[in-house]
């Protein structure tokens, strides 16, 4: 069973940061390398850094299987839609409709909102993610490449969702 809880405190935020450094590992490096992967970590996943995010406006939700952290998502309301900004399952988790569930909670947040669009940014090379959001209803609007520092880049196509 899926239940989705706010993440508030700094427990919290430490339980994210533990679960995206194994996503991100075992999702990521093939993708965009370690040294990015590592250097995003850091500047985006940290406890530290999503304490601040929190601060600006983010809200981030655990997700969690039978009692047990499983993954992780993140959204901002925006003027004209809702910013996905990160939902990620551990892969031993995934197949057990978790990112599906957290999708209707992002859709039921849009609608709370009252705001009738979801967007997202998923990088150009994560073909398996970018098929599994079509599916979901997602349409890819074009590339959007953003300067992180450091000498890396974010290689993204943008996806929107009417609801």
């Amino acid at each position: 069973m899926t239940n989705i809880v706010v993440a508030n405190t700094s427990e919290h935020f430490k339980i994210i940061e533990t679960l995206a450094d194994i996503i991100w590992r075992e999702h990521y490096i093939p993708i965009i390398g370690l040294p990015q992967v590592n250097y995003m970590l850091k500047k985006f996943q940290s406890a530290k850094a999503i304490k601040e995010q929190v601060e600006k406006g983010f809200e981030y939700y655990l997700l969690f299987f039978n009692d047990v952290p499983a993954g992780y998502l993140s959204i901002k309301k925006e003027n004209e839609a809702l910013f996905l900004s990160k939902i990620y399952v551990v892969g031993e988790y995934r197949g057990r409709k978790i990112g599906k569930a957290a999708m209707v909670f992002v859709e039921e947040k849009a609608e709370t909102y009252k705001l009738d669009k979801i967007r997202l940014t998923v990088n150009i090379n994560n073909v398996n993610s970018i098929k599994a959001y079509e599916k979901l209803g997602f349409k890819n609007v074009g590339p959007v490449v953003a300067d992180i520092g450091n000498g890396f880049v974010m290689d993204d196509y943008e996806m929107i969702k009417e609801v």
